[in-house]
């Protein structure tokens, strides 16, 4: 079956982080074969700068109105981008975290809370500093929405074939979310703009690139019967599921057979415990709590350089 958009687009709408990938079918019908691109997302990194990055960090933050000037939050597309959202609204509300929005993706499965109110942040400072889950969510795409369009479909290109709102789209989600945590994902996805939806569950997406990345050997692997456990620890949250192999008549075929419940802990806990084992060790001093979020940004800085290169062993 031929695609209908020029590209397929897929979003890891992470608790911590979102990621976006694609694949131009151009390249595909030119004769190449699929090669996915991960699409670096302009963003505010600081007051007044604009940087592409892998990953955006699914930040909200609610700037005052005399903290940064309407210039520190301009956007190549946005005059005044706020609430900002990103890397500048990540490291902003680490100094008052009473403006700023995190975690929205796990209150979109809490059932004792509203998810369409403004609830978040938790005790916001005033009520016109604060959204819903639903809406934090809508605003991260929102935003890689309109950093695709300035890169892919400028204004005044007349590239509507490029543009975010024509394309297919998969956005993920865990395979713990219940019925309604889909729907909801599914209404910020539409109130984003996003036309043609597919929703993913991230364990089995990360099967899906494990069966490509290990395709020449897959017979091999795999027999009749088997049982795949994966196992999804992310930013914020840690998914399991069960898939069981079945081998017809020569075609091997993937069913998911149980899903774990829904576990609100992941990378950023890791980084937590050692930033307090590390204020452990200052012995007597008690850190203030924008010293404990800067140790903790540094505890995820050391760690994800241990794990992402492995001649490491140590970082000072």
């Amino acid at each position: 079956m031929q695609p209908s958009s020029r590209y397929l687009i897929g979003i890891d709408l992470g608790t911590t982080n979102s990621a976006v990938a694609y694949i131009d079918t151009r390249e595909v019908a030119r004769g190449g074969g699929p090669t996915i691109h991960i699409f670096q997302v302009p963003q505010l990194v600081a007051e007044g700068e604009v940087r592409a990055a892998s990953t955006l960090p699914s930040f909200l933050y609610f700037a005052g109105e005399h903290e940064i000037g309407a210039s520190g939050l301009r956007l190549p597309w946005q005059e005044n981008a706020s609430p900002v959202v990103g890397i500048l609204a990540r490291e902003q509300g680490a100094l008052v975290p009473g403006r700023q929005v995190s975690s929205a993706k796990s209150w979109l499965c809490h059932d004792s809370v509203d998810r369409t109110a403004r609830i978040l942040p938790w005790g916001a400072d005033r009520p016109d500093f604060a959204c819903s889950p639903v809406e934090a969510s809508t605003r991260y795409l929102a935003h890689i929405r309109d950093a695709w369009n300035y890169t892919f479909a400028p204004e005044g290109s007349d590239d509507d074939e490029s543009r975010f709102e024509q394309q297919e789209i998969a956005l993920t989600v865990p395979a713990s979310f219940d019925e309604e945590a889909r729907e909801l994902t599914v209404q910020a996805a539409r109130d984003a703009g996003i036309k043609n939806l597919t929703l993913l569950e991230e364990p089995l997406s990360a099967f899906y690139a494990w069966i490509v990345a290990h395709r020449s050997s897959l017979k091999r692997r795999l027999k009749d019967g088997d049982l795949v456990l994966i196992c999804d620890v992310g930013g914020g949250t840690t998914d399991f599921s069960l898939i069981r192999v079945r081998i017809i008549e020569g075609d091997m075929r993937f069913e998911r057979t149980a899903i774990g419940e829904h576990l609100l802990l992941g990378g950023d806990n890791v980084d937590l415990a050692l930033a307090r084992l590390v204020e452990d060790k200052l012995g007597n001093s008690r850190l203030t709590l924008r010293q404990r979020n800067a140790l903790a940004r540094q505890c995820c800085a050391a760690k994800e350089r241990l794990l992402t290169d492995l001649e490491i062993e140590r970082v000072p």
